[in-house]
């Protein structure tokens, strides 16, 4: 059997672009993951997806999406896609059981944000500690919180979570910023951020959430516990590419190389949400992708028939 249209992901991408190609009778079968969810299954209250005034739980809003989605006849296998092959028609995506055949792909396998590797990170992820600023900072209001990194994203995060936290500590590792020279002045001329240089956080702590961590300046070896009341870990982020080297066009950093925000490299496959988007990596600007993509794949589908 060949598919109208296979989808990878199982996150806001994904299961949008699964509510949009179903409802237009493309019968889907959506490869979420083993794992599906995203970034959204680690996440406590969301409160900035339009239309839940009170917030939602990042898994019960996934369980939502993948109501709707079948709902309209979309469906969904929880097995992760291990290759893929898109030189030849009909496209092939191959999971650990099975192979899949499809008129068209819309890949939107996400990114994750790179770990610290410490104890104490996964223990407090959503109580204390997180990866996203805009998501999280408005939770830590008069509060103090550190900001782990020295790119443009630790240096928007820290400016950002100014508008919210009382006092903000930047920790890098090395004694200079990697970041653009208009995003490092910004925070020099920020009053309400200071910076530990050549420091690392060698653990997190805290009881039901987060209370302090432990530095280490790695000049003197000298370590010390400081007192905190959250950790925003900004060291980068991941994309889930690493099946599609060699065979879709990827920036240096591995995300999908798009036009009009969807389009790939390979006509007939399309890419959706944080596995091609460097910048805004939010739950509803993934969810617009998905939703464009479903959108192309139907233009795309009319033009084979």
């Amino acid at each position: 059997m060949v598919e109208n249209v296979i989808i990878i992901g199982g996150g806001p991408a994904g299961l949008s672009a699964a509510i949009y190609t179903a409802r237009e009778g493309f019968n889907p079968l959506v490869i979420a993951g083993s794992l599906p969810g995203g970034q959204l299954l680690n996440t406590t209250i969301v409160e900035n997806i339009p239309g839940f005034p009170e917030g939602i739980e990042g898994p019960e809003y996934i369980n939502r999406l993948n109501q709707q989605a079948t709902k309209f006849g979309a469906r969904i296998i929880n097995e992760d896609a291990r290759d893929i092959d898109i030189k030849n028609k009909p496209f092939k995506v191959m999971t650990s059981s099975n192979t899949y055949e499809a008129k068209s792909i819309i890949i939107a396998t996400g990114a994750n944000p790179k770990k610290l590797g410490i104890p104490g990170e996964d223990k407090f992820t959503g109580r204390g500690v997180s990866t996203c600023a805009t998501c999280d900072a408005a939770f830590f209001k008069n509060k103090n919180v550190v900001v782990v990194g020295g790119g443009d994203t630790a240096m928007e995060d820290a400016d950002f979570l100014t508008r919210f936290a009382n006092h903000v500590t930047i920790i890098h590792r090395r004694d200079s910023f990697r970041a653009s020279k208009i995003m490092q002045e910004r925070v020099f001329n920020n009053k309400k951020i200071d910076i530990l240089w050549n420091t690392v956080v060698k653990e997190i702590k805290g009881d039901t959430k987060v209370r302090s961590i432990i530095i280490e300046n790695l000049k003197t070896n000298e370590t010390k516990e400081m007192s905190i009341d959250g950790v925003f870990v900004a060291i980068g982020y991941a994309p889930n590419t690493s099946f599609l080297i060699g065979k879709l066009e990827l920036d240096e950093q591995g995300y999908i190389k798009v036009e009009d925000d969807v389009i790939t490299s390979i006509k007939g496959v399309f890419a959706a949400g944080d596995v091609a988007d460097k910048f805004y990596r939010q739950a509803t600007t993934a969810a617009a992708a998905g939703v464009k993509a479903a959108l192309r794949v139907r233009e795309y589908l009319r033009s084979i028939e």
